[in-house]
């Protein structure tokens, strides 16, 4: 059975593609990122609706812009995605259904897949978040019926409602069929979104990382001065473009980091450990209780005061122990001694506690 298995956790000793936990878990990276995002966003247009309302309200296309700098960013670097290039990854072009030899990382994909890949890495989240928002929406005005019954919008959108649950089940169960036939080994793309661009993914290997290393020494020598002012201008533009996107892949990466981190540690596994970390210390036991029952201070029946051996009167317990007396004998016993009569613990007046019973 473990023989049976084992490529689900490693590589063939033929190919060089990934496991299927590998792209599962950078295809649920970028899905992570976003809800934290858009929480910031909520939390700074909460906190001043005038100054940052507008990123609550622009948040999918202000989200999209970012990644679509980011995905172009890494793309045109690294051949892969942000989440792809994070695990490790990149895409090579395949051509009649293999691979094409001899690519490295740093110089891109061809122009068809890169465009490609782009737009279902940007594109396709983008509509899908929008058509689930409108699904919401109109689903909301059809509880609250705010069309007329009879208008023709009601019917038609009635019926795009019944028809999208079916849809998205379409959907998603193209996505679980395309990553069952990849973990069987009959397919080169887990996802179908892949074979659309034309791609497929592999691991980075020692020489693409090599060259990943030497692409930014030899960018610098071999790029040569602009001497026109439109060519200062274009470079200028490029750099600012290259740096924006190189700061919010490196504060991605040190956030995605930040949040496994907070997604673990808020972890149903591991709340045990919390409480267990967080929890005050036991309090040690009474120094001065006496366990023995026979003890002349504490009587048989828990309904006797321990210091008038008579049934309590106006029931009184010491903060201080828990112990219950009469108020009367409590007040005179603190207010003589200053203490707990059972276990001798420092007591003061105000640590009296009036007990109500339901016989009163």
């Amino acid at each position: 059975m473990a023989e049976h298995g084992a490529h689900l956790t490693t590589a063939s000793a033929f190919e060089d593609r990934p496991s299927i936990f590998e792209v599962v878990a950078q295809d649920s990276l970028m899905s992570a990122v976003r809800p934290a995002l858009q929480h910031v966003a909520k939390v700074l247009a909460e906190s001043n609706p005038d100054r940052y309302g507008f990123l609550w309200r622009w948040f999918d296309e202000l989200y999209t812009l970012l990644d679509l700098l980011l995905q172009q960013q890494y793309l045109s670097s690294c051949s892969a995605s942000f989440s792809e290039n994070f695990y490790g990854l990149k895409r090579v072009p395949l051509r009649g259904g293999r691979k094409l030899p001899g690519r490295l990382a740093p110089f891109g994909l061809p122009q068809k897949q890169h465009w490609k890949s782009l737009c279902l890495l940007v594109l396709v989240p983008y509509l899908k978040t929008k058509l689930e928002k409108l699904v919401s929406r109109l689903r909301e005005e059809d509880d609250y019926s705010i069309h007329p019954p009879s208008s023709a919008w009601k019917r038609f959108y009635r019926a795009f409602l019944a028809a999208y649950p079916f849809v998205n089940l379409a959907w998603e169960g193209c996505f679980l069929a395309q990553q069952l036939c990849y973990i069987l080994g009959k397919a080169r793309h887990h996802s179908p979104l892949l074979r659309l661009a034309g791609v497929r993914l592999v691991r980075l290997t020692a020489e693409d990382l090599q060259a990943l290393e030497k692409k930014p020494l030899a960018e610098g020598a071999a790029q040569p001065p602009a001497c026109s002012v439109k060519g200062q201008v274009k470079s200028a533009v490029k750099k600012a473009l290259g740096g924006l996107a190189f700061s919010l892949s490196t504060g991605l990466s040190v956030g995605v980091f930040f949040l496994q981190f907070l997604e673990w540690w808020y972890s149903s596994e591991n709340q045990e450990t919390i409480k267990s970390l967080t929890a005050l210390p036991a309090p040690p036991p009474p120094l001065h209780l006496d366990h023995d029952t026979a003890s002349p201070l504490l009587p048989k029946l828990k309904t006797i005061c321990p210091l008038c051996r008579k049934i309590r009167a106006n029931d009184t317990a010491l903060s201080t122990s828990g112990f219950v007396f009469c108020y009367r004998c409590a007040y005179n016993h603190v207010k003589s001694h200053q203490r707990c009569p059972i276990t001798g613990y420092a007591t003061e007046l105000q640590h009296l506690v009036k007990l109500y019973m339901p016989e009163n």
